[in-house]
């Protein structure tokens, strides 16, 4: 698969199950044209909201909205192309935005909404 059939790839899965793709961002290019740096390997950010999360999350405390919206990244190297991601939900929990308690259950949907959409990645 091509860079950017995989980048076409991971937007089309994230809106399949749920995730509003909010804006797609290549890094490589503000390099080149703020650094003129040339050849930087390809690294496209895709921020992508899961309303459904997100409410959840703010029901929780409206400080966990700091860390909105969720990022995924697919980026070039060593001839691979890599897609990942991070729980912003567990980090909204362990640098103490919301109670424990109260992230539980929504690290729990998103854990289970970000799998199938990572399952198919």
């Amino acid at each position: 698969m091509s860079f950017e059939n995989a980048v076409e790839h991971v937007k089309t899965i994230c809106e399949e199950e749920g995730f509003s793709i909010l804006l797609v961002k290549s890094i490589d290019e503000i390099f080149k044209k703020k650094l003129s740096i040339m050849d930087h390997p390809w690294f496209i950010t895709i921020l992508a909201c899961g309303p459904k999360l997100a409410k959840m999350g703010l029901e929780a405390s409206f400080n966990v909205g700091l860390l909105f919206p969720c990022s995924f990244v697919v980026y070039e190297q060593d001839d691979k192309i890599i897609v990942s991601h991070v729980s912003i939900m567990k980090i909204a929990k362990e640098v103490g935005l919301a109670s424990p308690k109260a992230m539980q259950p929504v690290i729990e949907e998103t854990r289970k909404m970000v799998h199938k959409a990572w399952e198919r990645f």
